[in-house]
């Protein structure tokens, strides 16, 4: 089974499942699919969880509970949210290898580098071993993928990080990664009449916008 994967590395929870996909990829073919978070929520109208102050310090507090209890190396940067543009492009510049992928992971999430200030972007190449990250993510056909990748994350429905899309389902967030799994097991499970309806479940009532 073929599924992309799409990720930002300004997602924590992104991170988190980075860090079980093996969970799936015997399984399940990945591709690696590096996508903007912010133009995802920008194109639904929507705030990320760090832009909500009552649920910023949750947010924070749930993920660095989460990591300790996985046994995940975890240290927040010293900012949130942080500009990921450099981190992401260079994973497509190095071809989102899984190593490198998780090399960048790491240096932000694992020791707490920031992709947007030149110590940390300095730290983050190290950890891939370039020393010409400036460059690699100055190629056009690099800029111009991370924004297909956006292009092709709203055709599929992708409305945040992470997702797995496989055969036209999404399946987003940390915690869907179990039932992306059954559903690999057991691809009829949302082929049930309970399942079909949710397709055309009906609002009664809508707030006001």
């Amino acid at each position: 089974m073929h599924a992309d994967w799409y990720f930002d590395v300004i997602s924590p929870f992104a991170y988190l499942q980075f860090m079980q996909l093996d969970k799936v990829t015997d399984r399940a073919e990945l591709t690696f699919k590096p996508v903007l978070f912010a133009g995802l929520l920008n194109a639904n109208g929507q705030k990320g969880p760090a832009e909500i102050p009552s649920k910023r310090l949750f947010t924070y507090q749930m993920v660095t509970w989460m990591a300790k209890k996985r046994g995940v190396p975890f240290k927040m940067p010293e900012a949130h949210p942080f500009n990921p543009i450099r981190a992401l492009r260079l994973c497509i510049a190095l071809e989102n290898d899984v190593e490198a992928v998780g090399a960048i992971y790491h240096a932000i999430w694992g020791e707490g580098h920031l992709p947007d200030n030149d110590t940390g972007w300095s730290a983050i190449q190290a950890a891939v071993g370039v020393s010409d990250g400036d460059a690699l993510i100055s190629d056009p056909a690099v800029k111009q993928q991370l924004i297909k990748n956006g292009e092709d994350a709203l055709a599929a429905n992708v409305f945040g990080v992470p997702s797995f899309v496989a055969e036209d389902n999404v399946f987003w967030g940390d915690d869907a990664l179990g039932f992306f799994s059954d559903w690999l097991d057991d691809l009829s499970i949302l082929e049930n009449p309970e399942m079909e309806k949710l397709r055309t479940l009906p609002s009664s009532s809508e707030r006001p916008r």
